[in-house]
C-alpha cells in the first residue's frame, strides 16, 4: 500500500493530467501512459491498464462539462459510443497478449504519426472555416475504428477520433473533443475489466490518480473554451510528440 506522501503524489499528479484531459479531450491518457512507463517502471500493459482507472472518471465528467456548454451532438454521440464498446473489447483482449515492447512502440508511432499529419492539416488550414460534413452515420465507422484503438491502446480511440472528426467531418475543435469522449466513455468499462482480469491494473496508482483528475478535468474544459482553435489544435499536436518521443526513448 502506498504512503501517504506516495498517495498526495499520485493524486496531484492526477490532478495535472486530469486537467490536461480536459483541455484537450483525451481523458489525461495519453500522458499517464508514458508518464507511468518512465517514471514509475510499469510495463506497457501495466500503464495502459492503470490509466484506464484514472481516464474512466475523467472521461465522464469531461463529457458532461462538455454537453452543459451545447458542444455535444447527441445522435452522433450515441453512435459512436455504441459502436466503439464491441471493438474496445477486441482491442483490449489484444493488448493483454502482446509483448509489453512492442506494444509500446505501436502506441508510440500511432502518436507521433498522427501529431505529423494533424499539424500539417492545422497549419495549411490556418483559420479558414470548416468545411461542409459527410453525411452523419459515417461516424458509425469512426467508432468502430476508435474502439480497437481505445482497447489496443487504452487511449487511442480519443486521439485518433478528434482529428478525424475535425478535419474530416468539419466539426469544430471543442465539438470534434466532446465526440471523442462520447466514443471512449462506454469503451473505458470494457476496457478497465479487461485489463483487470489479466492481471494489467494497479489499483493504488490509478485510485488516487482518478480522484486527482476527477478534481481538475473541469478546468480543463473551461480552459479549452477561451484559447483559439488554431492554437488548440497545435498544442494538441505537441502533447502527442512529447509522448511519442518518450516512450520511443524509454
Amino acid at each position: 500500500m502506498p504512503d501517504p506522501g506516495q498517495f498526495v503524489l499520485f493524486v496531484a499528479i492526477g490532478g495535472l493530467l486530469g486537467a490536461l484531459g480536459g483541455l484537450f479531450g483525451i481523458g489525461g491518457g495519453v500522458i499517464a501512459i508514458p508518464v507511468l512507463v518512465i517514471f514509475f517502471h510499469l510495463s506497457q500493459q501495466h500503464a495502459q491498464g492503470t490509466a484506464l482507472v484514472m481516464v474512466a472518471p475523467n472521461v465522464i465528467l469531461g463529457l458532461r462539462d462538455y454537453a452543459r456548454r451545447g458542444s455535444l451532438d447527441r445522435r452522433v454521440a450515441i453512435l459512436l459510443g455504441l459502436c466503439a464498446v464491441s471493438f474496445t473489447l477486441i482491442g483490449a483482449l489484444y493488448a493483454t497478449r502482446i509483448a509489453g515492447p512492442e506494444l509500446r512502440y505501436g502506441f508510440a508511432a500511432f502518436t507521433g504519426a498522427l501529431a505529423v499529419y494533424f499539424a500539417y492539416r492545422s497549419v495549411r488550414a490556418g483559420e479558414a472555416p470548416v468545411r461542409a460534413r459527410l453525411a452523419w452515420g459515417w461516424t458509425a465507422v469512426v467508432g468502430a475504428i476508435g474502439g480497437v484503438l481505445s482497447g489496443l491502446f487504452s487511449v487511442g480511440g480519443a486521439s485518433f477520433a478528434v482529428p478525424v472528426l475535425s478535419l474530416v467531418f468539419g466539426y469544430a475543435q471543442t465539438e470534434a473533443q466532446a465526440l471523442s469522449l462520447a466514443l471512449v466513455a462506454p469503451g473505458t468499462i470494457v476496457g478497465i475489466v479487461t485489463y483487470a482480469l489479466a492481471g494489467d491494473v494497479d489499483w493504488l496508482i490509478g485510485v488516487p490518480l482518478a480522484i486527482g483528475g476527477s478534481l481538475s478535468v473541469r478546468f480543463g474544459v473551461a480552459l479549452a473554451y477561451r484559447l483559439p482553435e488554431r492554437s488548440l489544435r497545435l498544442l494538441f499536436c505537441g502533447l502527442l510528440v512529447a509522448a511519442s518521443i518518450a516512450l520511443f526513448l524509454k
